[in-house]
């Protein structure tokens, strides 16, 4: 039974939580650091750190993300910023803020994801492009996107490349790969994985007839990972076997090349449910469930949670038949979570916004060591939720395996879209 349920070692935890808070006194960029001070001697050693969020459409999250972005490049000399974000589209967005090529808005919209289409989003690209002003490319901070999805980029940077070596081949390679550009994970189930094989042809002809365009052979990567994610099924008794097992794993590989540089320390933009470090169990391991498994202690996985209020998300039907189209993006509400909840334990430890180190426990209290093997229930809410009963879905976490450290922002309000020029 989790020793919550015991009020001796619920005051223990309590005490002990309110004694490791870290209090926030901004979530806003460009404020003292003052009350960061302390994450140098944390992230010692530190090559990656995932910075999660419990929803896709939480002003304050975006917020804080963006000043420890701030942080981790001006005082700990962090170098990429890698997003949940299309890695075909990508380059327009380094493009923009490693030179200023182009329009920020415009760049980031094409990303493909509504998700990061927010002033808040954007005043964190407008900052890179302020910061990496005037600096050597040595200096200069990049933008990076890890997800195979929305690969209509990279269909471009082919099509020009195969025009090169004769038009014909544009239509033989590929004409087929065209339904990949906006196709959903899991989306064309195929135990055949035909539109794999066809990506597998082009890439094998590249490499064959154009071998110094690392370009074009990046962007078919691209498509060969993407013909995998979308052909793959989005449910399967072997967890390893999903579309989404497959992303997370194409996303851990990106971000492992992003390391190939020995200098490289890469601030990493994603879901909770992505960076996680909790491993697989019975189902396949995340993103962050990757990225420990290769990187140990390298990897530092911050989750974000939050109290009460309200979020941005796709509104979708509740029930257990196919997954049906999403409605428009609303702003959805909920209040504080139940009494057993994780955002209320550490509510009650300590309110206000704040940041709680869990790497740090070998002191701890045996029932802290516990606590933190425990299961506890937490929110969590993608880009769709049910209309409805979202605001009783709770996903059980460990957070021994799941998390280096937590972020908790008291009160949630909508990001705030934008309209691209």
């Amino acid at each position: 039974m989790p020793t919550t349920h015991h009020e001796p070692a619920a005051g223990e935890v309590r005490g002990w939580l309110a004694r490791s808070a870290l209090p926030l006194h901004s979530l806003d960029a460009g404020t003292s650091t003052t009350d960061l001070q302390p994450l140098k001697s944390v992230l010692d050693g530190v090559r990656i750190v995932g910075l999660g969020e419990a929803t896709h459409g939480t002003s304050e999250f975006f917020r804080l993300k963006h000043r420890l972005l701030e942080f981790l490049v001006t005082e700990l000399g962090f170098s990429v910023l890698a997003m949940e974000a299309s890695a075909s589209a990508a380059p327009a967005v380094d493009a923009y803020v490693r030179h200023g090529v182009g329009d920020g808005a415009k760049a980031l919209a094409g990303l493909g994801f509504w998700t990061w289409r927010t002033r808040e989003v954007l005043a964190v690209i407008e900052w890179m492009r302020a910061y990496n002003r005037g600096r050597s490319e040595a200096h200069k901070v990049r933008f990076a996107g890890v997800d195979p999805q929305q690969c209509g980029g990279s269909l471009a940077v082919l099509d020009a490349s195969l025009q090169r070596l004769g038009a014909a081949r544009v239509t033989a390679y590929l004409s087929p790969l065209r339904v990949l550009a906006r196709a959903q994970p899991g989306s064309r189930p195929d135990p055949e994985q035909r539109l794999v094989h066809d990506a597998e042809r082009l890439l094998d002809f590249l490499v064959a007839n154009a071998p110094g365009e690392a370009d074009a052979l990046r962007h078919a990567r691209i498509l060969r990972h993407a013909a995998d994610v979308v052909t793959l099924p989005r449910w399967h008794r072997e967890g390893r076997r999903t579309a989404s097992a497959a992303r997370d794993r194409y996303m851990a590989d990106a971000v492992s090349g992003l390391l190939a540089d020995p200098s490289a320390r890469v601030a990493l933009w994603a879901h909770n449910g992505h960076i996680t470090a909790a491993p697989s169990g019975r189902t396949a391991p995340a993103l962050g469930g990757h990225l420990r498994a290769r990187h140990g202690g390298a990897y530092y996985a911050l989750g974000l949670l939050f109290g009460r209020g309200s979020f941005r998300a796709g509104r979708i039907w509740p029930g257990p038949w196919a997954r049906p189209r999403p409605r428009a993006v609303a702003s959805h509400r909920t209040g504080p979570a139940r009494a057993a909840a994780l955002e209320t334990q550490l509510a009650a430890a300590h309110p206000g916004d704040h940041l709680v180190d869990l790497r740090r426990t070998a002191d701890a209290p045996p029932a802290v060591r516990q606590w933190l093997h425990d299961p506890h229930p937490t929110r969590t809410f993608g880009a769709l939720v049910p209309r409805w009963t979202y605001r009783f879905h709770l996903t059980p976490v460990v957070l021994a395996e799941a998390y280096d450290g937590l972020a908790y922002v008291a009160v949630s309000s909508s990001s705030r879209p934008y309209e691209a020029p």
